[in-house]
């Protein structure tokens, strides 16, 4: 277990760091720090994500038995992600950081007033990435023992689904920094963002009744029979993990309202709704 762990532990601080020097350091790019660390933080995210998604991919096709077939990358690259969820907490923060020092609110002005700026900035992330650093939280503490100790081995085809969900976090990490960088208006943007609206509703919110589905076709039962049929604390983990994905697909969905309505036009209120 301890060196799929180290490996990790390498490697997404080792890339994240590799991005943002050869971004500031190249004569050709020369970026600014704040620049390079948002576009490596993004880079790293989609490398996890392209990782996490092929392994999945190989893990759910290969297991015919839905219950009992077993897969080394499951277990693998679950130990292998867990440093994953643990750097990328530091890397919002930095993103955070260099976004509020770039707005003019730096601590800069003197020495004396760096901590309270800097737990203010921390506040401010905490506030505005709750939700995130939650997820991340339960990942790396509930998730990966669960998954290690509590399946016993079993269950692989679902687990390598669930890291399928991936498949959407390369669309939101370039919209987010095609936002960055005020590219809202051309076609990428507009492509990406039917991308990412497509594959975060396949991937991310119909994957939870698939499994149920699977199951079902598994066991002889219907889709609506299955949720009776199984132990209540596996639907209410289903529908902890499920609760943030719906939150997250009605953001997307009212970005692309944004997006795609026509210049001038009013919004429409179930699209936009007062803030």
């Amino acid at each position: 277990m301890l060196t799929p762990m180290v490996a990790g532990g390498v490697v997404f601080p080792g890339l994240f760091l590799l991005s943002k020097n050869t971004l500031q350091r190249l004569p050709q790019l020369r970026w600014e720090e704040a620049d390079a660390v948002i576009v490596s933080a993004r880079l790293v995210s989609s490398v996890q994500a392209v990782m996490a998604s092929t392994a999945g991919y190989i893990v759910s096709t290969s297991c015919k038995h839905i219950i009992d077939d077993q897969h080394w990358l499951s277990s693998a690259y679950t130990q292998f992600a867990v440093p994953y969820f643990i750097y990328d907490i530091y890397a919002m923060f930095l993103c955070h950081w260099h976004k509020h020092q770039v707005k003019g609110h730096g601590g800069d002005e003197g020495g004396a007033r760096a901590p309270g700026s800097t737990w203010a900035v921390a506040r401010g992330y905490l506030h505005k990435e709750f939700l995130m650093v939650l997820h991340h939280a339960v990942m790396v503490l509930v998730c990966f023992p669960l998954s290690v100790v509590w399946r016993q081995g079993k269950g692989d085809f679902f687990l390598g689904c669930l890291l399928m969900a991936e498949v959407s976090t390369p669309f939101v990490c370039l919209g987010k920094i095609l936002i960055q960088y005020k590219q809202q208006h051309t076609l990428l943007h507009k492509v990406n963002g039917a991308l990412m609206l497509i594959s975060f509703l396949c991937c991310r919110v119909l994957l939870f009744p698939y499994l149920y589905w699977a199951y079902g076709r598994h066991a002889g039962l219907p889709l609506l029979a299955v949720p009776l049929a199984i132990p209540a604390h596996v639907n209410l983990g289903a529908a902890l993990l499920l609760a943030p994905q719906l939150y997250w697909f009605f953001l997307i969905c009212r970005g692309a309202c944004r997006l795609f309505r026509p210049r001038g036009s009013p919004p429409p209120s179930p699209c936009q709704p007062q803030d």
